[in-house]
């Protein structure tokens, strides 16, 4: 098996595997990555996407190595301290040594925790992505682990690049369009941030979700996922550029942990994120972006493109301070100066909140 890409980590270079039915494969795209032999496997499984694909990953392992499976339930409420605890009792349980290795069958969630849970593991074991959603192309890249907490998202967490990520595009066919919207947002991001003639193409090229073709979707994967890629190997551990990753996830994030995690999805809140971060960008840097399209594109794809009306603008901005990219309490924006030319901007709390009464959040 030819990986579509490789990505350089400061421990390690790694595949990524991108094509149609590579979940029966999955075995041989392992074992010829891990060249050290693996003492056992653990796969961490989203229960809706095991239901599905679990026993066709299964199938694909020799009689004597089949790996021990444990389940997690599906939604941002199994990224906590409670799950990755029972997950790590789990591993205890079945004496998984420091040989052994993680596999993350399901999206975003899972494979956030599931990454935590080989990085602290024994501190640390090896662990394999293998993303079924739109949304986990961005996360199962570039080596991010972690979980919520009840005060802010992501906000316990690791660096721990996988050894592999294996991206069986026919996985997504089965999603439903909610969790198409959220994975798009992650999509246009890297438009906006990096790619103006990417954020072209998708406009021209993804008008629907029902009917987006396989080859139309592995070649948004491989564009989409290139573009994290030059980011996260320039700065792995987000100590300058990377932060534009974060286009749109400032007030996304407290959008998320406002609505009660699950309740509005990442994508959606990012998408929201966006458009409020080119509002502010907007008058940050004294210009006009031409939006008007892609807004357009957004609303035909189902997008509600607004902040929820009932929420505090106080309590917004409260959240917001706690954001990993706020320092010195001042809560900093990824803003474009132009369409690919993002900038980290610390942003007044008075800038912030007369933006958020505009767009219509209560007191």
């Amino acid at each position: 098996m030819e990986p579509q890409l490789m990505i350089e980590s400061e421990s390690h270079s790694y595949p990524v595997y991108i094509g149609d039915g590579l979940r029966y494969s999955a075995y041989e795209a392992i074992s010829q990555t891990l060249k050290k032999s693996v003492s056992s496997f653990m796969i961490i499984a989203d229960e809706s996407v095991a239901e599905i694909y679990l026993d066709d990953v299964m199938a694909s392992f020799p009689a004597d190595e089949k790996p021990f499976v444990t389940y997690i339930p599906a939604g941002e409420a199994s990224k906590s301290i409670e799950q990755y605890e029972r997950l790590l009792t789990s591993a205890l349980e079945a004496g998984m040594d420091r040989q052994a290795a993680v596999i993350a069958l399901g999206g975003g969630v899972t494979g956030d925790l599931a990454g935590f849970v080989a990085a602290t593991y024994m501190r640390g074991i090896r662990f394999i992505q293998m993303p079924s959603t739109l949304l986990a192309h961005d996360s199962s890249v570039g080596g991010k682990t972690g979980i919520n907490h009840p005060l802010g998202k992501n906000l316990i967490g690791a660096f721990h690049p996988p050894s592999a990520v294996i991206y069986d595009s026919e996985m997504l066919k089965t999603l439903p369009e909610k969790e198409w919207r959220s994975g798009f947002a992650e999509v246009i991001k890297h438009g906006f941030i990096a790619e103006p003639t990417f954020l072209d193409w998708l406009e021209d090229n993804v008008t629907s979700f029902s009917d987006i073709s396989t080859k139309t979707i592995n070649e948004m994967l491989k564009r989409s996922i290139q573009v994290k890629v030059t980011i996260v190997q320039a700065d792995e551990r987000e100590q300058g550029i990377r932060a534009f990753l974060n286009f749109g996830h400032t007030l996304a994030h407290s959008i998320e942990a406002e609505a009660g995690y699950g309740k509005i999805t990442h994508g959606e809140a990012v998408m929201i994120g966006m458009i409020f971060a080119l509002k502010l960008s907007e008058q940050h840097f004294n210009c006009t972006f031409d939006y008007e399209k892609t807004e357009n594109h957004l609303k035909n794809l189902g997008y509600d493109l607004t902040v929820p009306n009932d929420f505090s603008r106080e309590q917004l901005l409260k959240r917001m301070k706690l954001d990993k990219k706020a320092a010195s309490k001042k809560i900093r924006f990824v803003l474009l100066e132009e369409i690919g030319k993002p900038k980290l901007v610390a942003v007044e709390d008075e800038t912030i909140r007369r933006l958020l009464e505009k767009v219509g959040t209560n007191i």
